[in-house]
């Protein structure tokens, strides 16, 4: 692990140097060149409520009401990593930290309270591996890391901790995004990282930013080998973003040998702006992602991810309103990156028999078993100033399989009828089995602040 710590600064620093080289002025500071408010994940005020020298706060609350058309008995939402419970006012979140910087040494630090702090961590079953409770310590941060700047060609930043470096196009914020529900291949795929990354910009419209991980969307390892990862980033103007994300990794439980490669690409397009007119703007994304596993009884022939997600943006009266329209579609063999459905209280570690899956501890169970899935989502916001999103968004989410919450629900009743977890998490219940179909509609009313 040293050593590969020691080669990523060695390669780093040596870039930087060769390019501080040839130099001829001071470096532009990276992607300042333009607005790029416009493009999913960047949307945010243009300044912030109050800043220092040396400290810039950022307060974000996300409250929600969600209604499903299934109506469950149990008011359960299965299936999503920002959706989880129907026809109830929610706070999905409520962060707040900011970051601080003395010098070329910098902090950035956000909480997550609210549904964020129960649900992000039950999808992630690397703290069953060993003790401390992993995912009570880290339950309520979303990012906390330092960062060293060194002021070579754009900027090099060495940082580690937990970060934003997700796979898929969408942030983790459903304020920065253009929906509130992204498709699969982003919910499905990795919000943070635990580890360290080095960010080095060549030239102010170009990062890469490599990355040594504990793995796929973990607080620790999966087995006995770090994740490897890089990111590049690419604006060559202020219409165009062109992204790519690559992964490796040893990350299922219990299964050693068991590898998994994954590469999510995107490319977004401002191809309309004229602020003056009724529709002062329209941008279009596409994400295509493609991986698989290899290795302990798998292979890439059986077990593998493929998926898309296309979305439209229209913005209206100077850009305080605005219209998208999208969605996409999976196919993973394996189901290996499908979120386990929280039956009897299931987690990612736990597996549910009701649903089987590639994720059991010893890592043998239901080779290549099949799942595709579609969806689509139409959202209108409300935007009166840089700092308020008020959306209004229907999604339709289909699977082959049934996978989705019914009107009985997936928590078996107490001698009541009351819905009542039972048993250890997961747990068969004697007598009682779940309603899952293979659709879901539902629409989603959002009130998100960011200050």
């Amino acid at each position: 692990m040293s050593k590969l710590l020691a080669a990523l600064l060695m390669v780093v620093t040596m870039i930087a140097i060769s390019s501080r080289a040839f130099a001829e002025e001071a470096p532009a500071e990276p992607f300042a060149f333009a607005d790029f408010s416009w493009a999913p994940g960047n949307y945010a005020p243009p300044e912030p409520f109050f800043k220092s020298e040396h400290f810039v706060p950022e307060l974000r609350v996300d409250s929600a009401y969600h209604y499903s058309l299934t109506q469950p008995k149990d008011d359960t939402i299965s299936g999503s990593s920002e959706v989880f419970r129907h026809n109830e006012l929610q706070l999905t979140q409520i962060g707040f930290g900011g970051d601080a910087n003395y010098k070329n040494v910098a902090v950035r630090l956000m909480t997550q309270f609210g549904m964020y702090s129960t649900a992000t961590p039950r999808n992630d079953s690397s703290p069953s591996r060993g003790q401390w409770q992993l995912d009570d310590a880290y339950r309520y941060i979303s990012e906390a890391y330092a960062s060293y700047h060194l002021d070579y060609m754009h900027g090099v930043n060495i940082q580690a901790g937990i970060f934003m470096s997700y796979i898929g196009l969408w942030s983790y914020y459903n304020f920065d995004n253009w929906t509130y529900q992204p498709s699969y291949v982003s919910s499905n795929t990795p919000w943070f990282f635990n580890g360290m990354r080095v960010q080095f910009f060549p030239t102010d419209k170009l990062k890469i930013e490599p990355w040594i991980i504990n793995g796929w969307q973990s607080y620790g390892k999966f087995d006995e080998t770090p994740g490897l990862g890089v990111q590049v980033l690419y604006k060559p103007n202020g219409d165009w973003t062109w992204v790519s994300n690559d992964y490796w990794g040893y990350d299922t439980l219990g299964a050693a040998g068991r590898q998994r490669v994954h590469s999510d690409n995107s490319t977004m397009y401002k191809y309309y702006e004229k602020p003056a007119n009724p529709i002062s703007k329209a941008a279009a994304s596409l994400t295509i992602d493609a991986g698989c596993e290899q290795g302990d009884g798998v292979d890439c022939g059986n077990q593998y991810f493929l998926g898309f997600m296309a979305y439209n943006r229209l913005w209206f009266h100077h850009d305080q309103f605005a219209i998208t329209v999208g969605g996409g579609a999976i196919n993973n063999p394996g189901r290996y990156l499908v979120l386990t459905p929280p039956i009897n209280g299931a987690t990612n570690y736990s597996g549910s028999s009701y649903f089987p899956q590639n994720t059991a501890p010893d890592g043998s169970l239901n080779r290549g078993i099949p799942f595709q899935a579609w969806d689509y989502q139409v959202t209108g916001d409300w935007m009166p100033t840089r700092n308020v999103t008020f959306r209004l968004e229907y999604t339709h989410r289909q699977a082959s399989v049934p996978y989705f919450e019914g009107a009985s629900g997936m928590t078996p009743p107490d001698s009541n009828g009351i819905p009542v977890n039972q048993g250890s998490p997961g747990a068969t219940v004697p007598g009682w089995t779940p309603d899952l179909v293979k659709y879901e509609d539902r629409i989603t009313a959002a009130m998100m602040v960011r200050l």
